[in-house]
């Protein structure tokens, strides 16, 4: 039996609330210029190409300036809207708990950290996959705990950590890039607000995803995109690969 088409997404929301301290830069993480363009002018124009209509980002240091950036670089036909993080220091689920209507609003949306440099058919292919809620994954991914790890079982998501408990056969790594259904996504929303509530304010959200994986796993899906250009960018010398390796391959 063929599963329904899922509903099409046309709201992105990007968490961009962070300082870039380990990149040592005082701009948001956002703003870092990648072979004349910012990660937000790339995010925004690559969101536009694949036929996102609407983007929130969640802003908290140096906020204004993010703000000016946003109106300096929305492609036109892109609705683009901000909600601050005035805690921004602290965990990520904050700022996603402060982005709590639009998980809440009713319709499936994209989530996306902010900080990544990526080939445009990472999203094609996560709005194109037939599964309501899917993560992107890289097989490839680099040694030690920095990364987060999705961990396969069979054919099924058995943990989403830095550091899994789980046994699995394989696992990639998590671009930050996830499409959840419009329950899915107020399901997360809920489960974030909770976070805060109860005092776990420093806590990365992915916790929380990984919460709803283990509540029921057949809900996920993942796209491999393995063969795909990306990085994240913590440090100074991913920012270096950025530019040497992977925008290259971007060009191409």
């Amino acid at each position: 039996m063929s599963r329904p088409a899922p509903e099409s997404v046309s709201h992105a929301l990007i968490l961009a609330a962070g300082i870039g301290r380990r990149l040592g830069q005082d701009d948001p993480k956002v703003l870092l210029d990648v072979g004349g363009q910012s990660l937000l002018a790339r995010h925004l124009d690559l969101l536009h190409r694949s036929g996102v209509r609407k983007v929130t980002v969640v802003v908290g240091h140096q906020a204004q300036k993010l703000r000016d950036a946003i109106e300096a670089v929305t492609p036109p036909g892109l609705t683009v809207t901000t909600i601050e993080n005035p805690t921004f220091t602290e965990g990520s689920v904050v700022s996603l708990d402060a982005a709590h209507a639009v998980m809440t609003a009713g319709s499936p949306v994209l989530l996306m950290d902010g900080d990544v440099l990526y080939d445009h058919r990472m999203l094609d292919r996560l709005l194109e996959t037939p599964h309501e809620n899917a993560f992107l994954t890289d097989r490839g991914l680099e040694p030690g705990d920095e990364p987060v790890k999705l961990c396969i079982a069979g054919d099924r998501i058995v943990d989403f950590r830095k550091k899994p408990v789980a046994t699995y056969d394989w696992h990639g790594e998590s671009v930050g890039f996830f499409k959840f259904s419009a329950a899915i996504a107020a399901e997360l929303a809920t489960r974030a607000r909770a976070y805060v509530a109860g005092g776990r304010r420093k806590d990365e959200y992915e916790e929380a995803i990984r919460d709803m994986i283990l509540a029921d796993a057949t809900r996920f899906g993942w796209v491999d995109v393995t063969d795909l250009p990306w990085t994240e960018i913590d440090f100074p010398e991913d920012a270096a690969r950025a530019r040497v390796e992977i925008l290259p391959e971007l060009l191409a």
